[in-house]
């Protein structure tokens, strides 16, 4: 599970988060994602009425061979009706070794939430080593510095208040990949986003 995170992270600096939007803004702005070259867009379904966009912005990585994610993925039922949908990987807030014990069964990559170090030691044992860190903006970039140390194998993907302004600072910080949601639909933003994606990213081969 870990090793098919490793691959979907690797040369994305960046994963774009739509949040609360309807099927067609949510695969506009997919679109200008992957435009961008942000290969990894995810989807929160939070609640029932997001599952559209989620199940939209799917149909729409399909068909440019994009790896789409559902997130705030929070009960096995959520990881089933994902998995149903076709997508790449899962995403949570939290740790939750039910909904990760499924997602293994399922073969789906899942990125689930830590903010302490028990919970990373946790996160271990039941092997997963990229792990999401959230929420970023209240840990600070020290944290990652400070978790490079005792846990020198494990990736994190930065979410909760990120935007084109810290981005750098929190992957200068240690963190592979930092997540953004308001970015894309800030024109304001969007050229620290490309710029962060040229110098740090890996394209993908076409």
């Amino acid at each position: 599970m870990s090793t098919d995170l490793i691959s979907l992270l690797q040369g994305q600096p960046v994963m774009a988060i739509l949040r609360n939007m309807d099927p067609q803004r949510s695969v506009e702005l997919a679109s200008k994602a992957w435009d961008l070259g942000i290969d990894l867009v995810e989807v929160p379904i939070q609640s029932p009425d997001a599952v559209p966009s989620l199940a939209a912005v799917v149909r729409a990585g399909a068909e440019r061979g994009k790896p789409v994610g559902s997130g705030t993925v929070v009960t096995e039922e959520q990881v089933r009706q994902s998995a149903k949908m076709g997508v790449a990987f899962t995403v949570a807030p939290g740790l939750d070794p039910e909904v990760i014990s499924l997602c293994r069964n399922l073969q789906l990559p899942h990125l689930p939430g830590v903010a302490t170090p028990s919970e990373i030691q946790s996160a271990i044992r039941l092997g997963c080593t990229v792990l999401k860190a959230f929420p970023a903006s209240i840990l600070g970039p020290e944290w990652f510095k400070a978790m490079r140390g005792p846990f020198p194998g494990v990736s994190f993907v930065a979410t909760g208040g990120i935007d084109a302004s810290n981005a750098a600072v929190f992957l200068d910080a240690g963190a592979t990949t930092i997540a953004v949601g308001s970015a894309l639909a800030d024109s304001r933003q969007l050229d620290l986003i490309t710029e962060i994606i040229a110098t740090r990213g890996t394209p993908r081969p076409v």
